[in-house]
Parts: structure tokens; C-alpha cells; sequence
């Protein structure tokens, strides 16, 4: 297995060596290389089973190193980057040569952050390239929040995971892109549509995409537990079967079912809080002796859609 560790310095010097690293961020583990080698990138791609037509990530520290990987930053981008970076907000800019079309499954544009996590932010101020990193989880399946969820699924692929904690977040970052010079969602994320629009105004939003996505994350079936896995209203979910199931709910208990088979969101529904827990709690009642998981909707403002669009998501892999 992988070792887990604090060490920034050992952690750079795989990177250095074309190897890949777990590292923490305020949304996800993500499984991070050189986002300028395209051996490592081949490798996460390869270490994931990812296809090559989803693009990646690449993440950076600040907007000076940007500068040297993107054409421009338009106005509007600029903005939401001077409000929202270091946190959960990914930028579609126009790409330069210096990223390898690998990265961008061939796109003219690049998916692009600074995370908001103190070790990832060091680590990337210490290295002098920027690091392609999606979600350090085989492809397809439940996006990590702890160092133990890489370990159990890719510490034998890979040699060093960063522990930074739980991630704060819980869910991916919010991507936008610029169609016509209009901000638009192509990812809903950790980064509510209100908090964008307050800044940028009214954004579009772009519909997911079963092949040849034009961003990171827009597949329509995604993030998935191994289990059979439903998606229904709170009042069209079955109470009882015959075989064991399991619930994700939002913030109350099914009557007449047993509660370890059962894990709630926010029981004070807090939709940070459900957000938070929806990856570590999906990854409980797919470890449990269940034979099929279902899960409710929950309120379809703010983090919600994010949490809604995960869980539509994961259905959808059925």
C-alpha cells in the first residue's frame, strides 16, 4: 500500500520522478503529475482508468504561474478568480502549447484552479510545474475525502498520498467556462450558482455530456457505488424490502428500517454539511451488507444541485 504521510518534500521528489501522488484539497483527493509530462499524465489516466476523451485539472498556486499556461483571462474570469481562489472554482481558459493536448483530451481549452488547502498550496509552490490532478479514484466510482478512501482503492498503484484530513468541501469544484463571453456552468461543484452570480451576474448552464465532454467531470454517469444505487423523491422510497437495503438521506430517519443501514446527510439540514458527507457516507452503506442503496433529493437550492446532480449522477450508472 501507499505511504501516508505530511512530508511535502518526499512528495515532490515522486513527482519529480514522474510518479504520482495523492493529494488533499478542500473538495477531493485528487491524484496528482507533472501536468507538463505527458508520461505522467498517461499514467493517471492509465492509474484511474479514465478515458483519454476526459479531460484533467491542472491546479497551480497562484496567477502569476497561470499566466504562463493559458492564453488570457477574460475579464469576467478574473474576476471570479480575484473572489473565489484558493476554493472550489475551476476556470475553462484558452490553452497554451506548453499543455499537452493529452491533458485536454485534445481541446483548445484547459481546466484550471488554485486549490484552497495548505499542504497542496505548499507543495505546488515548491514544485516548478503545475499538477494534473482529477479525483484519486478509480474511474467512475465514489470521489475520495480522506487519505484512508485513496489508500483502500489506489495505495497499490501509487506510492505516497499528502494527508491533509477530511476534506472541507466534500464535493468537485464548480467548473465555468465562457460561451460567447457568458459565464457558464459546465460542472455544478462545491461553488454555489448564488456565490457566482453575485459576482459575475446571471450564468449559463451547460448539460452534461455521455461522450466527448468538453470539461472535466461532465459524464453523465459518474461518481457511483459498486451497489445497485436508486434515486427517488422522499415519498416514492420503499420502507421495506426483501432483501437488505440501504438509505442516504438528507435529514430524517425511514421509519420501520434499522438506522445502521441508514446514514442522514445533515440531521439539522445544512446543505454544507450534507455535501460534506456525501461521498464518505455513500462509501459506509456500499461497504454494509446491502444489496441495493437508495437515496432522496435534497432541497434544490444552493450546494444542493451539486449534491442533487452527484446523486443523479451515480443513478444513472444503473
Amino acid at each position: 500500500m501507499a505511504i501516508i504521510g505530511k512530508d511535502i518534500n518526499l512528495a515532490k521528489e515522486f513527482l519529480q520522478k514522474r510518479q504520482l501522488v495523492a493529494i488533499p484539497t478542500e473538495t477531493v483527493y485528487g491524484l496528482a503529475g507533472n501536468a507538463l509530462d505527458e508520461k505522467a499524465v498517461l499514467s493517471i489516466f492509465e492509474t484511474k482508468n479514465r478515458p483519454s476523451f476526459d479531460p484533467l485539472i491542472v491546479h497551480t498556486d497562484s496567477l502569476e504561474k497561470l499566466a504562463q499556461y493559458v492564453q488570457e483571462i477574460p475579464e469576467k474570469a478574473f474576476l471570479l478568480a480575484k473572489e473565489f481562489w484558493p476554493g472550489p472554482l475551476t476556470l475553462l481558459l484558452p490553452k497554451k502549447d506548453i499543455i499537452p493536448d493529452l491533458v485536454t483530451s485534445g481541446l483548445d481549452t484547459v481546466a484550471v484552479r488554485i486549490p484552497d488547502h495548505p499542504l497542496t498550496l505548499a507543495l505546488l509552490s515548491a514544485l516548478d510545474f503545475p499538477l494534473a490532478a482529477p479525483s484519486a479514484n478509480p474511474f467512475g466510482y465514489i470521489s475520495p475525502t480522506s487519505a484512508a478512501h485513496v489508500n483502500q482503492q489506489l495505495g497499490e498503484k501509487i506510492p505516497y498520498i499528502l494527508d491533509g484530513g477530511a476534506c472541507g468541501i466534500g464535493i468537485e469544484s464548480t467548473i465555468i467556462g465562457f460561451v460567447d463571453g457568458v459565464p457558464t456552468i459546465y460542472r455544478l461543484g462545491g461553488l454555489a450558482i448564488e456565490a457566482i452570480e453575485n459576482v459575475v451576474g446571471t450564468v449559463g448552464l451547460m448539460p452534461h455530456s455521455s461522450s466527448n465532454p468538453q470539461a472535466p467531470g461532465m459524464l453523465k454517469s459518474h461518481y457511483a457505488p459498486r451497489k445497485p444505487f436508486f434515486l427517488q423523491e422522499r415519498n416514492m422510497i420503499p420502507a421495506a424490502s426483501d432483501q437488505a437495503t440501504g438509505y442516504l438521506l438528507f435529514d430524517r430517519f425511514m421509519e420501520s428500517v434499522d438506522q445502521k443501514y441508514q446514514r442522514l446527510l445533515s440531521p439539522r439540514g445544512d446543505l454544507q454539511e450534507a455535501a460534506h458527507n456525501l461521498f464518505a457516507y455513500l462509501r459506509e452503506l456500499d461497504a454494509q451488507p446491502v444489496g441495493q442503496i437508495f437515496a432522496e433529493f435534497v432541497p434544490d437550492v444552493d450546494l444542493g444541485r451539486a449534491i442533487n446532480d452527484r446523486l443523479k449522477r451515480a443513478a444513472a450508472a444503473d
